[in-house]
């Protein structure tokens, strides 16, 4: 694939670190064994984290903040 062309689909640059390292593979590497909805929002975490200098600044800041809450939320009701 020519490197000039932005594929927002597969590859998009606000999900890539400097390295070429990608927000999916993060997830994939750390998510241990999270199931259901706690998956979902820690996913949702580290996405929004990882992304906010390149696309959408602190609203992905709050984002993240919000799925952190309710992730806190599914832990403190488990146990």
């Amino acid at each position: 694939m020519n490197p000039e062309i932005i594929d927002n689909i597969n590859k998009p640059n606000h999900y890539q670190g400097a390295n070429g390292i990608e927000v999916i593979d993060v997830i994939r590497n750390f998510a241990g064994n999270l199931t259901g909805a706690k998956s979902i929002f820690w996913g949702n975490v580290v996405k929004y984290i990882l992304r906010f200098q390149k696309k959408n600044g602190i609203e992905d800041l709050k984002k993240a903040r919000k799925y952190l809450d309710w992730l806190i939320e599914e832990m403190e009701h488990e146990g």
